[in-house]
């Protein structure tokens, strides 16, 4: 199928300018170590915001002749686009919120290389140093803003759901914002744009000009979740692990709508955190949240969490359901609690540093065949670690969905096999089916064929 293509030459809003021709050379280098493949698919897919897609290798595959290359002009840079998608421009013209998220990841994704990879005062081999690394990259976004009472919800959730699912996302989002909070989420379609949409009703209700709604993302999966037009703060971290820390250093609660395997991974991610115990007693709230008809959806996460990693996991989340009112007032009352704890502990307000990441969740993960068959499922371990596993198991499900290198790796040599206890295996496999039943894999219309098998 044929896609209406624009070629266009853009000029950069705000800083980036100029560029050295280091960083030109950078940027447009094709090898291995260079960055233009990471800049020409984050770039296409930001371009395509606002279509209907979820598959990285797809995306690609429409746009084939997709080029993008940097002018450098007496006057700055300017970025030369050859067969970029329509959808971004209106009149000729790139829409302008879809020509900050495309700096955004110029910005990013220089920044990454230039200042964190290549410098020696940053050591990603320990926690402390990977920590240090994703404040830097959010500061170096314009995220962490100071003397700013706690107001940031963090909304995870599918972006393969249901109309009513959406909708519901949208009215707990109305009611988040008529409270004055800000957004946080993924930035792609689904339940990470229906809190947004929501929100910024309310926010324009309540005459609230300074409304936040930041996403974050990374490279390897925002081809699949392409910003939403309503992100006006967008972060791209260079790996899914960054990513997630991002959202727990920046976040002050945390709601969880229905989603899929990239959902679960999320809370198994924040339950990996929760369940260490240098973290017993710093205040993280987290909340689950769905129309009524998502009642089952979150009795098997339930039952999951509670069967792999025990009651000490269910007890650090609440689920409310079918009371949008009922969860922003929850939000409300949590707020008031991060806030008196961070001001007690002396803690930032922008940026949770009192939050305990365990070296096993900041570990960038590779679902490679291999990596997928060694993934260490059984339950004489502590629940923190065993979360962690879970979380990679999901992450490589997640990167068998979407990411375009890990799709044609199944392709190629077939799906993950992923072993374990079978105390451990059954319920995961029940639980990864009921995601399938409930067409949670992919996009509705769209087939699924499995990429892993479970081997109990």
């Amino acid at each position: 199928m044929k896609h209406d293509v624009v070629d266009a030459r853009v000029s950069p809003e705000g800083r980036l300018r100029v560029l050295s021709k280091a960083e030109i050379h950078k940027l447009l280098d094709h090898s291995a170590g260079g960055l233009y493949p990471v800049f020409r698919n984050s770039a296409l897919a930001v371009l395509n915001s606002g279509s209907f897609l979820d598959d990285g290798k797809e995306l690609l595959e429409r746009y084939p002749d997709f080029d993008i290359k940097i002018v450098q002009e007496q006057r700055g840079i300017q970025l030369q686009l050859t067969g970029a998608p329509a959808i971004a421009f209106v009149d000729g013209e790139m829409i302008r919120g879809i020509r900050e998220h495309l700096f955004a990841v110029l910005r990013d994704i220089l920044f990454v290389s230039n200042d964190l990879m290549e410098n020696p005062s940053f050591d990603l081999e320990t926690t402390e140093g990977l920590t240090d690394a994703v404040f830097h990259i959010l500061r170096n976004a314009g995220l962490l803003l100071p003397r700013i009472e706690p107001n940031l919800v963090v909304c995870w959730g599918g972006h393969s759901i249901s109309r009513e699912e959406y909708d519901y996302s949208k009215q707990v989002g109305y009611q988040i914002g008529l409270r004055g909070f800000n957004i946080c989420t993924g930035c792609g379609p689904g339940a990470m744009k229906g809190p947004m949409k929501g929100a910024t009703i309310a926010h324009a209700k309540q005459r609230i000009k300074t409304g936040r709604y930041i996403g974050i993302s990374e490279p390897g999966i925002i081809a699949a979740e392409s910003p939403n037009p309503i992100v006006n703060e967008l972060v791209v971290c260079p790996d899914i692990e960054k990513r997630l820390e991002a959202f727990v250093r920046v976040g002050h609660v945390v709601v969880v709508f229905p989603g899929g395997v990239g959902t679960a991974e999320e809370i198994l991610y924040l339950l990996g955190i929760l369940l260490h115990p240098d973290n017993a007693d710093v205040p993280f709230p987290l909340i689950f949240t769905g129309p009524a008809s998502a009642a089952a959806y979150f009795e098997q996460i339930d039952a999951f969490i509670g069967t792999t990693l025990g009651e000490a996991a269910r007890r650090r989340y609440t689920i409310i359901l079918d009371d949008p009112a009922a969860v922003a007032q929850r939000i409300a009352h949590d707020m008031q609690t991060v806030s008196a704890f961070r001001k007690q502990s002396k803690d930032a307000y922008y940026f949770n540093w009192a939050l305990k990441v365990p070296h096993d969740l900041q570990r960038p993960f590779r679902p490679t065949h291999e990596a997928m068959r060694q993934l260490d499922l059984h339950l004489d371990q502590d629940k923190h670690k065993l979360a962690a596993n879970l979380r990679r198991a999901f992450s490589g499900v997640v990167a068998g969905n979407v990411k375009a290198d890990t799709i044609q790796a199944v392709q190629d040599h077939g799906p993950f096999d992923i072993h374990g206890d079978e105390a451990v295996l059954k319920p995961l496999d029940a639980l990864l089916q009921a995601f399938v039943r409930q067409n949670r894999m992919k996009l509705p219309g769209k087939a699924y064929v499995p990429c892993y098998r479970v081997v109990v």
